[in-house]
């Protein structure tokens, strides 16, 4: 992210996070396992397209993720999920998913935050799904810690298929301790440390967020589980 976008993102979080505080009793716990300098990979639940507006307002420190282009289409989120921290993706090119990890990667790099949603996409039932390993890679590339999180309450504040939040509902974000992928996983060929870190990330984020967990892609899974654009952070799906 540059620095013109990472001062649109903070003014837009003046600008909002008020209305989202007065709107909705946002709890946050676990803040002290986020690092306050260098980069981290938020690795959230994902059960509701408000998501992606909650977990940018509880950060003290800016965020940026991918997501969909089609999103520009629209003129009621061509400029806020921009102004959030998305990076617009083209996601019919075949060069899609390794252009949303470079992009990821230099994000890390700078030494900031960035997020995925390592099911891949929306869980329309509520329960958590297996993960992708998309994160994993990631981590061994740039060598970032993984931070589980866990949003609790947006399914109720906004469930499947209703297009406005409701108000005045209680949300809690939780942050669970950081995973060391180094330490777990010899490089990016260790396809059995790759998964054992997923399915480590993917305990934890069960254990913050209350779901259920079902060992199961939430949407049909890609040869050898390689990482598509859907891995990394979208608005929606």
């Amino acid at each position: 992210m540059s620095e013109r976008e990472g001062q649109i993102q903070r003014a837009a979080k003046i600008v909002l996070s008020p209305i989202f505080r007065s709107l909705w009793r946002i709890h946050v716990t676990g803040a002290e396992m986020l690092p306050t300098t260098g980069p981290a990979i938020l690795c959230p639940n994902h059960v509701s397209v408000i998501d992606s507006f909650v977990l940018p307002m509880t950060l003290a420190r800016r965020i940026t993720f991918v997501g969909k282009a089609e999103y520009l289409d629209s003129w009621k989120t061509r400029r806020l999920f921009p102004a959030l921290g998305m990076i617009p993706i083209d996601r019919s090119g075949g060069d899609a998913a390794q252009a949303a990890l470079d992009t990821a990667a230099r994000v890390l790099e700078a030494d900031e935050f960035f997020g995925i949603y390592p099911e891949g996409t929306r869980s329309r039932d509520g329960v958590l799904h297996k993960g992708k390993t998309g994160p994993a890679r990631l981590a061994v590339r740039t060598g970032a810690p993984i931070i589980p999180v866990g949003i609790v309450g947006t399914r109720e504040l906004q469930p499947p298929d209703q297009s406005v939040p409701s108000p005045f509902r209680p949300v809690e974000v939780r942050f669970g301790e950081p995973i060391d992928v180094g330490a777990r996983c010899r490089g990016i060929s260790d396809h059995l440390g790759l998964r054992t870190v997923t399915d480590e990330l993917m305990f934890e984020i069960a254990s913050l967020s209350g779901q259920d967990y079902l060992n199961e892609y939430a949407n049909k899974p890609t040869e050898d589980d390689r990482p598509s654009s859907a891995t990394v952070l979208t608005t929606a799906a």
